[in-house]
């Protein structure tokens, strides 16, 4: 189970010995603990928390639906805070109009944006903004950045992790000048990408790492990236993974799906959706990862595998939009900019493609020969021949009206 439901379960739970009771999700209580910022009690509240949490937004229109929206978000945020109260994480708005001052002094550049303040980092939430995934962000972001390694079953737990980028060092302790360059550098991508450390040699030996080296696991792939030329300062290993931070394969995840989203190839795309837990996803899933593995090299390709479980939400809109059935695999390429789409002919759930035949779909996107605008030009020519079809009305209806007149 997730941490973040056996929080919202733990804060809830009654010492009653009935079942229901320990059920209690939680609903707003209606106490506020959201907070307007300002210049005046920034200091003040900055000195109060270990973690701030700050919604940046527009002025309050007069409008219905912009206010309703705003009340939503705030509702979200008083909600969060509820769950999270006995944890040192405060909670605040800032008015873009207000407040203007403060965010440029902040480098708040973006309306509508949440930011987490964490010393001297400023971390933006690019994520689903609703309740139970804050609270789980909000969650990874307190822990350490780095999570150490002694057993065997701390071994078999970090190598069941696949759907992530991870990093593993092995140091001679916690007080090594490499493993303090190595958790720094872990700072500054907390908490989308988790960095491990051991200081056992058995566990280092079963993984076949040396003394202060570290390997990057790239997501899906069966073998890690042993990072060259240990060992590294906190800059070297920030670059490293800066450059490998795309992935073959990568999963949409509620946490950081806008970044995901926005950090397109060219414009487009190329999307899976795959249902883990169904056996046509699951297999199709496995495809990918053979595709990916066989491809991982190729700069060019990136593949964005979306679990529909994961957004219920969001199937319909995406079934309307993109037109196709999400009951089952499907595999496209997607303009980022208008979200044209062309996706390939799976026709039967019990014939799902091969590697080599989805390898071959992808090469023919990744060359241009299968891309977004052909159906728009389908589109258009469509549309000449309405106009067309409009034309010869027009002419017939004028021959009518001239032999009427005769």
């Amino acid at each position: 189970m997730k941490r973040t439901h056996l929080l919202v379960l733990g804060v809830y739970l009654l010492s009653s010995c009935r079942a229901e009771e320990g059920l209690n999700f939680p609903t707003y209580d209606g106490k506020d603990r959201v907070v307007s910022l300002s210049e005046k009690n920034f200091k003040q509240i900055l000195k109060k928390y270990d973690l701030l949490c700050l919604y940046y937004h527009e002025p309050v229109s007069s409008d219905k639906v912009a206010q309703k929206q705003f009340q939503l978000k705030e509702i979200v945020l008083e909600l969060v805070a509820q769950v999270l109260e006995h944890k040192d994480i405060g909670f605040v708005m800032v008015d873009a109009k207000k407040e203007a001052k403060l965010a440029k002094k902040l480098g708040f550049d973006e309306e509508g944006s949440l930011y987490i303040l964490k010393g001297d980092r400023t971390i933006e939430f690019d994520g689903e903004f609703a309740a139970d995934v804050l609270v789980e962000f909000l969650l990874d972001l307190i822990e350490d950045p780095v999570e150490i390694i002694n057993t065997k079953l701390e071994v078999q737990a970090f190598e069941r992790i696949e759907d992530h980028i991870k990093l593993l060092g092995f140091f001679k302790s916690e007080d090594s000048e490499y493993y303090k360059a190595f958790e720094e550098a872990a700072e500054h991508f907390q908490p989308y990408i988790k960095f491990f450390a051991t200081f056992d040699k058995g566990v280092a030996k079963k993984l076949s790492l040396k003394m202060n080296e570290v390997d990057f696991y790239e997501p899906f792939m069966n073998e890690p990236i042993a990072i060259p030329n240990k060992p590294y300062t906190e800059q070297e290993l920030v670059e490293f993974v800066k450059e490998h931070q795309r992935p073959t394969l990568r999963r949409l995840r509620p946490e950081d799906m806008f970044e995901t989203w926005e950090d397109d190839l060219n414009g487009i795309h190329i999307v899976a959706f795959a249902e883990r837990s169904d056996p046509d996803g699951y297999e199709f899933l496995e495809i990918l990862k053979q595709v990916a593995r066989d491809n991982t090299d190729n700069p060019d390709l990136s593949l964005v595998w979306i679990d529909p479980d994961d957004f219920p939400l969001l199937v319909p809109y995406w079934e309307k939009t993109f037109k196709i059935d999400l009951f089952k695999p499907q595999i496209g390429v997607v303009n980022v900019t208008d979200a044209d789409s062309v996706w390939m002919e799976i026709l039967d759930d019990d014939d799902l493609p091969t590697a080599e035949e989805l390898e071959d779909w992808i090469e023919d996107v990744l060359s241009g020969k299968i891309n977004t605008e052909d159906d728009d030009n389908e589109d258009e020519e469509d549309d000449d021949d309405d106009d067309d079809e409009d034309d010869d009305n027009s002419d017939e209806e004028d021959n009518e009206d001239s032999d009427d007149d005769e």
